[in-house]
């Protein structure tokens, strides 16, 4: 038996399934992005950093919840432990240079993942179905969004340049664990 919610016939088209699949692993990444955060933020003993992170790891959970309510085990990406590590490092690295390496990675991030959900939004509006799954991306979204910007205002407008390349990086490696995740 599935703890899945049914959406109804249209609710796993081919589309569908690849972007959910692939947003479980980019919530169960981006809960381990905020692991890596904390872990070495603890090690610093820079406790905003560490609030900050905690206060994001939480609703990054609550998504993957969300998700998995919709999205049977089934369909769960097969490498689950791949986002892990992945998610942990892209965490972990610039915290060890300070928060605005963080904060900046953070900006990247979230970016790409408005953008990603805003592209299954627009094809649910498109196909007029499954409104749960509408609003269930709208939700997941709006705090993508929030966290973009506050990681944005906590990040200085002066980004150095190597920072500028690592976040490109950041974004090049979640357009390539999309496409994965899209598929296996």
């Amino acid at each position: 038996m599935s703890n899945a919610i049914d959406l109804g016939p249209s609710a796993y088209d081919a589309y569908i399934e690849r972007e959910l699949r692939s947003d479980h692993a980019g919530e169960t990444g981006a809960i381990y992005i905020y692991k890596g955060i904390i872990a070495v933020a603890k090690y610093r003993k820079d406790i905003e950093l560490v609030n900050f992170a905690k206060h994001h790891g939480t609703t990054e959970a609550q998504h993957l919840l969300l998700i998995e309510l919709v999205l049977e085990k089934k369909y769960w990406s097969h490498l689950l432990g791949l986002w892990r590590l992945a998610g942990w490092l892209t965490g972990a690295l610039p915290a060890l240079f300070g928060r605005r390496a963080v904060y900046a990675t953070i900006a990247a991030v979230e970016t790409f993942v408005e953008q990603h959900y805003q592209h299954q939004i627009d094809y649910l509006l498109k196909k007029g179905t499954s409104a749960e799954l509408l609003e269930l991306l709208v939700r997941c979204q709006a705090d993508e969004i929030n966290h973009k910007n506050e990681a944005r205002e906590k990040a200085s407008t002066s980004i150095p340049l190597v920072l500028k390349i690592w976040c490109s990086l950041v974004g090049i490696g979640s357009v390539g664990a999309v496409m994965l995740a899209r598929r296996f």
